[in-house]
This record gives structure tokens, C-alpha cells and sequence, in this order.
């Protein structure tokens, strides 16, 4: 009891842990991964991107819905197979990304569609090994799915106030979820992927397919490149690794204090961030 005769309620989440959750905000609802090329390549990138003709367009969405049905299959079946290493191999994968972006640096968009299945199933690879070195069971299809969401996060923020970029995404992404039978799905993956999966794949496309247009705006600067294409593709991974490090956190952590909890805390930590950023 404290003088005042007021029980000291001990706080929600750990010191140590703390520091960890602190860790997640500022990877999760740091910079996004545009601004981060922007300061790459410069105001070029922008340019680019926001002049891509329509077909080019149309080209980026086909290939990115082929990476992502191809992802979600690997997802599903045989992320827990493949994510055996006792340490992430974050360099590794890296390295094996940014050598199919010097595919793309060297033949521009005309080689997205053979490029990015293999760029993406390389970066899943990566964030699988992240969650389970955050105790995630891989041989359950719903950790395969948290997997996935991985390549929707690191947008531009909320055009909302106030509103959590990470959790507006995650939220949004697991929107129709809950009626989906894991177990079935899973069996059934090999085949036909569910109708119920395929809002959920619609929205997550929305997502990836805005950051691999960036990437691909990067990937044609005109100084870029082979070379440069290749580093384009190493930080397109390295962004996805900082994701999957904080979102996995994040959701060990609900396993260990409640989601309620963690998500109290991690706003509190959010609402300092803002003005460590403006500095």
C-alpha cells in the first residue's frame, strides 16, 4: 500500500520486455519503406512511380497476385520445414534477394513476373525463420498467415490521426479470418485455394503490390542498374526482416502479457515516438 493507502498496481508488461516492444513501434511505425528509398535513389524514384503507364501497371498487379498465390501455398504447407535454422539467416537471405533484383535492375519491369515469385518466396523464408525464433509454430496455417501479413506492413502512415499504422493493417488484414477453418485449409491448399482466402489475398495485394511498385521505380533510375537493382532488392528484404522482427515480437509478447496489455503499452510508446521523430 502506498501512503496514500492506494494499492501500486505493477506494470502490464516487464522492463526488459519493454525494451523489446520499444524496439517493434519504432521498426513498425518508423519510416516506410518508400521514404527509405527516397533516400537512396532520391526524387527520381517518386517521378517514376508516379508516371508508370497503366499497362506497366497492370503488369506489376499480375505478377504481384502470382508471387502472393505462389507465397500463400509455401505458407501453408511448407513454412515449418523450412525454417529449421537455430538462427534467422538474415544475411543469407538478403544476399539470395538481392541477387534475383539484379534480374529486375538489368531487364526492368519485362522481368517482374519471373523475379518477384522468387524474391518473395526468398523474403517468406526469411520472416518464417524470424517467427520462429519467436515461438511461433510453423505447422499451424494461422502462423503461416501472420507470416503473409508481414509483406503488407510498412506503407505510408494512416491519412488518420492518431491511428496506429501497424495495428490499422493488421486489423484490416485479418478482416473475415475468423470464418476460415485452418485445418481445411491447409489440406485443402494443395489443390484450390478457398474462396474465403481470397478477400483476404485481395487486401494483402493492395498492400505489397504499392511497395514492389516502389521497388520497381528504384530498380529504374536510369543510373541503377544491374548493381543497383540488386541493392534495391537487399533493402526490400532488409525491410521486410525489420517487419517481421517487430510484428512477431509484438505478437509473442500478446502470448506472454494478453494482447490487451501489449497493445496499451505499445500505444504508450507510440505516442513518445512522435515527437522523437519531429526532432
Amino acid at each position: 500500500m502506498s501512503d496514500a493507502g492506494v494499492t501500486m498496481m505493477p506494470p502490464l508488461v516487464s522492463a526488459d520486455d519493454l525494451v523489446e516492444l520499444g524496439r517493434a513501434v519504432r521498426a513498425l511505425e518508423g519510416d516506410s519503406f518508400a521514404s527509405r528509398l527516397m533516400r537512396l535513389f532520391g526524387g527520381q524514384m517518386r517521378l517514376i512511380s508516379n508516371s508508370l503507364p497503366e499497362s506497366a501497371r497492370k503488369a506489376i498487379a499480375l505478377a504481384t497476385d502470382a508471387a502472393l498465390n505462389t507465397a500463400v501455398r509455401v505458407a501453408l504447407r511448407s513454412l515449418d520445414k523450412s525454417a529449421a535454422a537455430a538462427k534467422p539467416r538474415v544475411r543469407l537471405h538478403q544476399a539470395a534477394a538481392a541477387a534475383s533484383g539484379a534480374l529486375g535492375g538489368a531487364f526492368g519491369i519485362a522481368a517482374t513476373a519471373v523475379e518477384l515469385p522468387i524474391s518473395t518466396t526468398i523474403l517468406l523464408r526469411s520472416i518464417a525463420e524470424i517467427a520462429r525464433e519467436n515461438g511461433e509454430n510453423l505447422a499451424n496455417p494461422e502462423a503461416g498467415l501472420a507470416c503473409l501479413n508481414v509483406l503488407g506492413f510498412g506503407g505510408e502512415p494512416s491519412a488518420e490521426v492518431g491511428h496506429s499504422r501497424y495495428y490499422e493493417t493488421r486489423e484490416q488484414l485479418a478482416r473475415g479470418l475468423g470464418d476460415v477453418n485452418f485445418l481445411l485449409l491447409k489440406q485443402g491448399v494443395a489443390t484450390e485455394l478457398t474462396p474465403m482466402l481470397m478477400p483476404y489475398l485481395t487486401r494483402l495485394a493492395a498492400r505489397f503490390g504499392v511497395l514492389v511498385t516502389e521497388k520497381l521505380a528504384a530498380q529504374a533510375v536510369p543510373v541503377v542498374g544491374a548493381v543497383g537493382g540488386a541493392a534495391v532488392n537487399a533493402a526490400f528484404a532488409h525491410h521486410f526482416q525489420a517487419m517481421a522482427r517487430g510484428h512477431f515480437t509484438v505478437r509473442r509478447l500478446e502470448r506472454k502479457y494478453g494482447a490487451e496489455a501489449v497493445r496499451f503499452e505499445y500505444e504508450r510508446l507510440r505516442g513518445e515516438l512522435k515527437p522523437a521523430s519531429a526532432k
